[in-house]
């Protein structure tokens, strides 16, 4: 729970309250500068920290030795930061007209800079999990976003709202031609400070060179580049490919923004399944040596995907209300809501499914599928992306997990069969999707019987659910009860 704090609760302030206030006070075309370039940021990000974190885990023990191994770990990357800064500063004009913002060169020079310093800081908070101190974890972790959100919101809300009273502030202190560029501001001061305060974890780095130690880190890490470069593809590389490939060049930033933050509202699937990975990874192998372990992972995977179709839907029934978290430009995107939260869904049961090649230390096979997930997201969205806008990025995602998902599930039966109840997810799954098809083409004019209709629907798919499962929801309000009696 206490790591769920460190590592959600940031994504959720991120997600909820920095987007509302993004788009109402930037707009789409604001928007769309920051989801780019943090789009690239995570790409960048892979390629520097180079799978060290896992690296670090994995000798940290093993070794006997774990302050050598931080030593070499956070070594390794910082280097790589350095020629990083390095390069970026020497090509900044370069990669600016690159990227198409010419006009704004600073921007990539702070970009560069916020990547340097948060893979530097990886390897410190690796340290602090791997000895077991959740409680500074989770504090760093929070403290960094709410000095984030501090800045943000003094910079793009109280100061200009003084300016705009009093005329008084020094050009110094604010200047309100820099605009969205506090936003990296914001984020490099926050990164700077949470460097400052990890300092007591590198107290004991050493630079030291053992290649024997050093070659079996890189042996571990290197094919975990792979796999993180396909999942951030995967996730963030459709707002770069829109702005590259929209038809419409003058509008293309725009159209970045309303696709990026239509994107968010897909949130409640998006952390519930992150959530569900944190909790989901270590409980593999707790009852992996159990006599029941198949079945109770087929009990799992159907509670997640009864839990995700009742967020899916409760979000899409509801989307009336919750386009009100976005600024009005940005609203015109949130058609792509359902496809992208059904997309999510399936990454999720990937994510139930991976049990048979983590069981069977077969990771390899998980790179090759996550490659595969990166082909089709490139390809589509190189193919749709000219014929129907962003449009062609949502399902784009949709069919890179569902084609990841579909092939765990059928690789799976053959190296470690699991009795999931295909036929009934796939039932239940079907089922919602009717009930949202129905709301669609129905959909009254007046909001408040959309809303009413919606309420319906949603009852009788939950309805539905609890007489189709009634032993699965007995047993859990038993849970429930047993827990409150305790």
């Amino acid at each position: 729970m206490i790591y769920g704090l460190g590592s959600i609760l940031p994504r959720v302030l991120n997600y909820l309250l920095l987007t509302s206030f993004y788009t109402y006070l930037l707009g789409d075309e604001g928007f769309g500068i920051l989801s780019e370039l943090y789009a690239e940021i995570a790409i960048v990000l892979v390629i520097i920290e180079f799978g060290m974190e896992s690296g670090y885990f994995r000798h940290a023990k093993m070794e006997g030795d774990a302050r050598k191994v931080f030593s070499h770990t956070f070594g390794f990357i910082l280097i790589l930061a350095i020629l990083w800064l390095v390069l970026a500063t020497v090509y900044t004009p370069g990669i600016a007209q690159m990227l198409k913002y010419s006009d704004h060169p600073e921007y990539i020079r702070w970009v560069a800079w916020i990547i340097a310093l948060d893979a530097v800081t990886l390897i410190p908070f690796a340290r602090i999990r791997q000895e077991e101190r959740p409680m500074r974890f989770a504090v760093l972790k929070v403290l960094n976003v709410l000095i984030n959100l501090l800045i943000v919101f003094t910079f793009l809300w109280f100061f200009p709202a003084i300016q705009r009273k009093t005329g008084a502030l020094p050009s110094w202190l604010y200047n309100p031609e820099i605009g969205v560029g506090y936003v990296f501001i914001a984020n490099l001061a926050s990164s700077t400070i949470m460097l400052l305060l990890l300092l007591p974890e590198l107290r004991s780095f050493r630079f030291s060179f053992d290649p024997k130690l050093m070659k079996k880190i890189l042996a571990y890490s290197a094919p975990l580049v792979i796999v993180g470069l396909a999942g951030a593809i995967n996730d963030s590389g459709d707002k770069i490919f829109l702005k590259f490939l929209y038809p419409d060049a003058e509008t293309a930033q725009a159209t970045v923004g309303e696709y990026s933050a239509s994107y968010r509202l897909a949130i409640l699937i998006t952390l519930f399944t992150q959530m569900f990975r944190y909790a989901f990874e270590p409980f593999i192998f707790n009852v992996s040596g159990q006599k029941d372990a198949k079945e109770t992972y087929a009990t799992v995977m159907k509670y997640f995907v009864l839990s995700g179709l009742l967020l899916c839907l409760g979000t899409t029934l509801y989307i009336d209300l919750f386009q009100y978290l976005l600024g009005p430009e940005t609203r015109g995107g949130i058609r792509i809501v359902p496809i992208v939260m059904l997309g999510y869904l399936f990454l999720g049961i990937y994510y139930n499914l991976s049990v048979w090649y983590k069981i069977k230390d077969l990771t390899r096979y998980a790179a090759l599928m996550a490659g595969i997930g990166a082909a089709v997201t490139i390809g589509l969205n190189v193919i749709l992306i000219p014929e129907i806008g962003y449009m062609g990025s949502a399902l784009a995602t949709l069919a890179c997990y569902l084609v990841m998902m579909v092939i765990s599930y059928f690789w799976g039966r053959k190296v470690y069969p699991i009795p999931y109840e295909t036929g009934r997810l796939v039932g239940w799954i079907l089922l919602a999707a009717g009930i949202y098809a129905i709301s669609w083409l129905l959909r009254p004019d007046a909001l408040w019987l959309r809303l009413s209709l919606n309420t319906l629907l949603f009852l009788l798919f939950t309805g539905i659910i609890a007489r189709g499962e009634r032993k699965l929801v007995r047993s859990l309000i038993g849970q429930v009860r047993a827990r409150f009696r305790k």
